[in-house]
């Protein structure tokens, strides 16, 4: 058992948290005002390689590990503590690396290169009426020759105004099959600029606002055939792949942000003084400060294993998919509940000073509240999947045994 890094994975860490000092932290209040991220960091970003890292060289990627991924994810939540930068890439890396493995060769061959100059691509799931009760879904699609025609209405999607920006779009998936069960989903490439019988909507969300989120309408919007991913009809499954690397890296964002969140605290705590005394002298903080950190650690090593397990599935299938589905969850509950509440305890040790946005400390905790609510499932469905990894299948809530 060995609990380092590999040398080159401590250059990339490196390499990253200089660019993050050098690009993203003098802008962070200007994205702050602007609610977008400027083209300069998304430019320093393709530069970098960090949009395209997992997407094969022949694509202009570098076929990252999600280990690799997820330290270059872990430094962009440390620089930006929004999470919108980190969200950013860890959409673009998830989908982008899912097309590779699973969509036509003419499809990569058009989709994939764009991604290293900029265009977007992200994932549209969530119906509006159907939130993670997927077998209520009422987006359908049916193929008509060599076409496939979509209707229906996706939200809380991730990067529309991206997409928009600098084109690119969203894997989709859909209905294809009027069976009630698991069987009947297809994921497909759906592109966003400039494409007919498509809306799009922006949504003004709480958090990671310099990433957009909003609400697509397809109306007998229509994609070529070789957009499809995978098998006709067995789209859920691959959905289920995607969100468990997804799951791998969102912790590595939080656990970032929660740590640069203590790193602010615990130097405030030494400096500021209250009855005669630094306030870190007080057991009420010091205790908080040790039982973080603890927790900080713990989240590191679970998502790491996250990570390890992903990389060993995807590459030779040694990981066992119930186990996988497990420890991303893990991983994800984990991670994200420590840096809410790491955040909200440094927030608290600042008194008044912590709830100003000057402080810079609210942005983590109302970007942290999008994947405690919502995105990559909310914290009730990883505990429903832990579970049901732990006593079986016939113990899910809505299964029908």
């Amino acid at each position: 058992m060995d609990f380092t890094f590999s040398d080159e994975e401590e250059v990339l860490r490196g390499s990253a948290r200089e660019f993050c000092k050098r690009t993203i932290t003098p802008r962070i209040k200007e994205m702050d005002s602007n609610n977008e991220i400027p083209d300069e960091i998304i430019t320093g970003l393709s530069d970098m390689g960090f949009l395209s890292m997992t997407i094969p060289p022949e694509y202009g990627g570098s076929s990252a590990s999600f280990t690799q991924a997820a330290i270059i994810i872990e430094e962009l939540g440390r620089a930006d503590i929004s999470l919108a930068i980190a969200a950013y890439v860890s959409v673009v890396s998830t989908w982008s690396y899912i097309l590779n493995k699973y969509g036509t060769d003419q499809a990569k061959e058009e989709i994939l290169p764009e991604i290293k100059k900029k265009k977007f691509l992200g994932i549209a799931v969530t119906d509006p009426k159907g939130g993670s009760d997927l077998m209520g879904m009422r987006c359908v699609a049916r193929k008509d020759n060599n076409v496939v025609k979509i209707n229906g209405e996706k939200t809380y999607v991730s990067g529309v105004r991206e997409a928009l920006k600098y084109g690119g779009g969203h894997i989709l998936l859909t209905k294809t099959d009027s069976k009630p069960d698991h069987k009947g989903f297809t994921f497909c490439y759906t592109p966003i600029k400039d494409t007919p019988n498509l809306q799009t909507s922006l949504l003004d969300m709480m958090g990671r606002e310099a990433i957009s989120d909003g609400t697509i309408t397809y109306q007998d919007y229509q994609i070529p055939e070789h957009y499809v991913l995978g098998e006709w009809g067995k789209g859920i499954y691959i959905a289920m792949e995607g969100f468990n690397c997804a799951r791998s890296l969102i912790p590595a964002s939080c656990i970032g942000a929660a740590e640069r969140a203590l790193e602010i605290g615990a130097e405030y705590v030494k400096n500021r003084k209250a009855f005669g005394s630094p306030i870190g002298k007080f057991e009420g903080i010091q205790f908080q400060l040790a039982e973080d950190y603890t927790r900080l650690e713990t989240a590191k090593l679970l998502t790491n294993k996250a990570t390890w397990l992903v990389d060993r599935w995807q590459h030779n299938k040694q990981s066992s998919t119930a186990e996988v589905n497990k420890i991303t969850s893990m991983a994800k509950l984990t991670g994200v509940q420590l840096a809410f509440d790491a955040i909200k305890d440094v927030m608290m040790w600042h008194g008044g000073t912590g709830y100003t946005k000057d402080a810079g400390l609210e942005r983590g905790l109302r970007g942290v509240m999008s994947y405690v609510l919502a995105a990559e499932g909310t914290f009730n469905i990883m505990k429903i999947i832990i579970g049901r990894e732990i006593l079986g299948k016939e113990f899910t809530p809505y299964s029908k045994s």
